[in-house]
């Protein structure tokens, strides 16, 4: 088994990197590619050093297995030819494809049969929001099928990459020091403050972000669902946080829920109010599950339930769910 990443120096590159030593991926060999900036730069993974090389329209994918990417739609787009010639598995962590209709969008907790059928040799990680929203829902679907969400996202600086959760570190170092604050990555100053866009805006008034967890939503679930959703960037450095109100085709008891949020794969329940007791993206980070908290019933809605989440971006959001992905295939095909 040989196996690419594609993206090696970005913080989701190197969560590849961490992920599939700390998991003991089953694999004889690991290459690492990059821009021009990175090739060249050196990484360790299982006691070995390995050099980044350079990204290039060539035959180096001749042998490998799977590839997974993570160097931005546009280059996913520009060298998916070159990675899938000779038959690799190209695992996309960008949004290049995630909404073709000939590529399948896989969360493994929904609908890891998916990933066994990819006509061009291409399987997508979806959004992160997405992913971390879906794994609960799942649960929820089982019990009964979900006809609307509402969802609001708090969302890391990491989600915005390892350049922006730096930015984020120096903004509080410029405020400490009375320095003037550095503002490049983000559009506005994150520190002590909440943007309330992540990503441009579309003509319905929705950001690209919130249309994401629309779309992606209903192909990972095979669902009719409708999502509406605000998405919004918060100080935090790691971990994603969401606010998710569910409306199911019949009422469901809390009880009922949260016994099915125990028992799912890739959550932990943490929901014990009386002891403060409840996800926070402080503790989430470096996390493999999904945490998932503040289960109630939503007052304004008879069939409503409504919990809190969160979870690791950069893992369960991105790395983590792209290798459970391979593993999946590994293990049925």
């Amino acid at each position: 088994m040989k196996v690419a990443i594609v993206g090696a120096s970005g913080a989701v590159g190197q969560e590849f990197i961490r992920v599939l030593e700390e998991r003991d991926f089953p694999l004889d060999e690991l290459v690492l590619f990059g821009s021009e900036r990175s090739a060249g730069r050196k990484y360790s993974f299982k006691g070995k050093e390995l050099t980044v090389k350079l990204l290039q329209h060539n035959d180096d994918f001749r042998d490998i297995d799977i590839a997974f990417t993570s160097a931005g739609a546009g280059t996913s787009r520009e060298f998916a030819a070159d990675i899938t010639r000779f038959g690799t598995v190209m695992i996309d962590n960008s949004s290049a494809f995630r909404m073709d209709e000939d590529v399948p969008l896989v969360v493994p907790e929904c609908n890891a049969a998916d990933a066994l059928t990819r006509p061009r040799g291409i399987i997508a990680n979806p959004n992160c929001t997405t992913i971390m929203m879906v794994v609960p829902l799942q649960a929820i679907e089982n019990l009964s099928h979900i006809t609307r969400v509402h969802v609001a996202s708090y969302q890391s600086a990491s989600g915005a990459g390892a350049q922006a959760m730096a930015e984020l570190q120096q903004q509080y170092r410029d405020i400490v020091e009375g320095k003037p604050v550095t503002v490049s990555k983000f559009a506005y100053q994150l520190a002590y403050n909440l943007i309330p866009q992540i990503d441009v805006f579309t003509d319905n008034g929705y950001t690209k972000e919130e249309m994401k967890m629309f779309n992606e939503t209903r192909k990972i679930l095979h669902s009719d669902v409708k999502c509406s959703a605000m998405c919004v960037r918060v100080p935090s450095l790691r971990s994603h946080s969401e606010a998710v109100w569910v409306e199911t085709e019949r009422p469901l008891s809390v009880k009922e829920v949260r016994d099915a949020f125990a028992a799912s794969p890739g959550i932990t329940l943490q929901d014990d109010p009386s002891t403060g007791s409840y996800p926070m993206p402080l503790y989430t980070a470096d996390k493999d599950d999904v945490y998932v908290g503040r289960v109630r019933k939503d007052l304004a809605n008879g069939n409503g339930i409504t919990f809190w989440l969160s979870a690791d971006q950069i893992r369960k959001g991105a790395a983590l769910n792209a290798v459970q992905i391979a593993e999946y295939i590994i293990t049925h095909q």
